[in-house]
């Protein structure tokens, strides 16, 4: 990933705390075929390795697992906020017109070597410290054995469990740091006016990071 100095993240408990916030990454892959793709909800253990561990599974029937045995690096992008950001929102426009519209946005990068399982065992312990992490909100949140045994067994036949102990961790956050203290707090005026929800968190996390604003 392109990261210019101005708004790479090097903290890993951010990085760490964005991948946990948008679970739902893109996971990339390279086969002789070309590349593949899935939209897929990884689980991030923070302990295991020095930048942490992915997990997730495939359905079975996704053929982009079965190329893993040949290559096995893959890359899973997380995406967060974004907003479209417009010259007219810098007041320095006004006053010499070197303006041009950008987007802002916050993007965490993983990269590593993909390891296959499918033991019952182990897929089963996957799905219930996936289900415990997103159902922990829900006013009765679902287990997996409020499901009847042989209906979870057959899931289990239907998926294919994964390891990713990441190796390279690339995050950027594109927040206006590049602009002028002026010009910044013009953008983040205008996002948190938006009706746009991603816009006005956006709006948040600049609010988050001024300190760091770097002057023209």
């Amino acid at each position: 990933m392109y990261t210019p100095a101005a708004f790479r993240q090097d903290d890993l408990a951010q990085l760490h705390a964005q991948i946990r916030q948008t679970p739902l990454a893109v996971l990339v892959s390279h086969a002789a075929g070309g590349l593949h793709a899935s939209h897929l909800p990884l689980l991030l253990v923070a302990e295991e390795g020095s930048q942490g561990t992915l997990y997730g599974h495939f359905a079975r029937a996704n053929q982009q697992w079965q190329a893993f045995a040949e290559q096995p690096e893959a890359l899973a992008i997380f995406s967060g906020a974004e907003a479209y950001v417009s010259p007219g929102w810098y007041p320095s426009k006004a006053e010499q017109g070197k303006a041009v519209p950008t987007w802002n946005y916050i993007s965490v990068h993983a990269r590593g070597r993909l390891e296959l399982f499918d033991e019952p065992a182990r897929l089963r312990q996957l799905l219930v410290r996936l289900t415990a992490t997103h159902e922990s909100g829900q006013a009765q949140p679902w287990h997996i054995d409020d499901a009847p045994p042989d209906y979870i067994d057959a899931m289990l036949r239907a998926i294919v469990g994964f390891a990713l102990p990441i190796e390279q961790l690339q995050g950027q956050w594109k927040l206006s740091q590049n602009r002028s203290a002026t010009d910044r707090a013009g953008v983040q005026q205008a996002l948190a006016a938006s009706p746009r929800a991603s816009d006005r968190e956006l709006a948040q996390q600049m609010q988050a990071a001024a300190p760091a604003t770097r002057q023209p």
